[in-house]
């Protein structure tokens, strides 16, 4: 996995407190990591700052997966 991914995955791993090498493509933000709404708005905050990218409502709106966040970031 490259720099980028692995940026991801620590910003996810450090919010879920799950080990980051646990997470993968199809593990699902609510149903495998417990991330409710305000997390979810925690989550998008972190990964904004943390990457330097812009999510917009739409977009966040559609990530489901950590596969979600991967591909939306490989966008940007």
């Amino acid at each position: 996995m490259d720099e980028k991914n692995e940026a991801v995955l620590d910003v996810i791993s450090g919010l879920a407190k799950v080990p980051k090498d646990s997470l993968k493509p199809e593990t699902e933000l609510v149903a495998d990591l417990g991330i409710d709404s305000p997390k979810a708005l925690q989550l998008l905050v972190e990964l904004e700052e943390a990457l330097d990218i812009e999510i917009s409502d739409e977009e966040a709106a559609k990530l489901e997966s950590v596969g979600d966040i991967l591909e939306l970031y490989a966008t940007k």
